[in-house]
């Protein structure tokens, strides 16, 4: 301390410290007034960004304040070093935090984006959070005169020990960058394994896939397990499929009538269900003369897998109620069983049963 303080010290001191404090209260205002505006618009970056600097606006006004406040005190050097350096590693840290939520919440945004529904690929927002946290951690290292070069050459030296010691993590991570890399999975796509398991992605992140199942239960799959299994995605190329359904009409059916007919409920169930495609055009193929019924199959249109189990309801109910209306007969299987007894064949009863002496 080159004199002693004042009065006038501690009044100058206090106004910047007032001064920003206000300033940080007045600007993270603004921010919430700005972050009002920003949900408004299609781009969710905007969201992220202020939604970032609102946390670190209010500390660089506030440690400006500081700084000022400790400027105009008779501080001794080494004291107002100190101070200096305590405040310049606080609004690193700050800043290091609000690029790691920036950064991390573009990511996410862009990842929800490609992937067409509620969901995030978190492996990608993880590893970039942490190399932007790294990065910080290392200039604020720097900045209080600590020399990274030995810590760098430390790390180097141990990350073959980490490597080995976390064989199936390491694994499991770069499985999960090589399944999103490919893009033969996104959150959102519906998938089965040859496991038997399936349902929606709800997530991959740096060690597994997470799963939901349309009983709403999370199955959760190791990435390098998934990456190395054969599976089908349901949802590419494209999320619109085809469902079949079999159906049988007897011998004596007019197929030109059943098969207006059929079209007919076709059309119907596409223009009214929900999670049809309208658009669809009805495609019924005969195949098979069976043993008691001609067999056909009717093709319809699924706007995604889910949809498929209430538009086969509602299908085959409006079918069978059309048919019934329309006297085109559904058979059911018939056998005759005929027995004999010392080479004699045994009549049947008038009732259908048999009488075995």
């Amino acid at each position: 301390m080159n004199r002693d303080l004042t009065v006038h010290d501690w009044i100058v001191a206090g106004v910047w410290l007032a001064v920003g404090l206000a300033a940080g209260v007045l600007l993270r205002l603004l921010l919430r007034w700005l972050g009002k505006h920003a949900t408004r618009t299609s781009w969710s970056g905007d969201d992220v960004l202020v939604d970032a600097l609102r946390a670190l606006i209010p500390v660089a006004a506030l440690t400006g304040g500081i700084a000022a406040a400790a400027a105009a005190l008779p501080l001794t050097g080494k004291v107002n070093h100190t101070v200096n350096q305590i405040l310049t590693v606080l609004l690193i840290l700050a800043a290091t935090i609000t690029a790691a939520r920036v950064v991390a919440g573009l990511v996410r945004a862009v990842t929800q984006s490609r992937s067409g529904v509620a969901g995030s690929a978190s492996i990608f927002v993880n590893i970039t959070r942490v190399v932007v946290l790294a990065m910080g951690c290392l200039v604020v290292l720097q900045t209080l005169g600590i020399s990274i070069a030995p810590l760098l050459t430390a790390l180097g030296v141990g990350g073959l020990a980490v490597a080995l010691a976390l064989q199936d993590t390491l694994a499991n991570l770069f499985a999960g960058i090589h399944i999103l890399a490919s893009k033969t999975i996104q959150p959102g796509d519906y998938i089965r394994l040859t496991s038997g398991e399936e349902g929606y992605v709800v997530d991959i992140n740096w060690r597994n896939t997470v799963v939901r199942n349309l009983s709403n239960n999370l199955v959760i799959i190791p990435n390098a397990q998934l990456s190395s299994t054969n599976m089908t995605n349901f949802s590419r190329p494209e999320q619109e499929m085809t469902l079949t359904v079999q159906v049988g009409v007897g011998y004596d059916s007019d197929l030109d009538h059943v098969e207006r007919v059929t079209s007919e409920v076709v059309t119907e169930v596409m223009t009214e269900i929900e999670g049809a495609i309208p658009e669809h055009e009805p495609a019924i193929r005969f195949h098979t003369f069976g043993d008691s019924r001609i067999s056909f199959t009717v093709i319809l249109g699924v706007g995604e897998f889910s949809d498929q189990y209430r538009i086969k309801h509602e299908f085959v109910k409006r079918l069978h109620k059309r048919y019934h209306v329309e006297g085109i007969r559904i058979p059911s299987p018939a056998r005759t069983v005929a027995l004999q007894q010392n080479g004699v064949a045994i009549p049947p009863q008038r009732d259908g049963s048999l009488s075995i002496p």
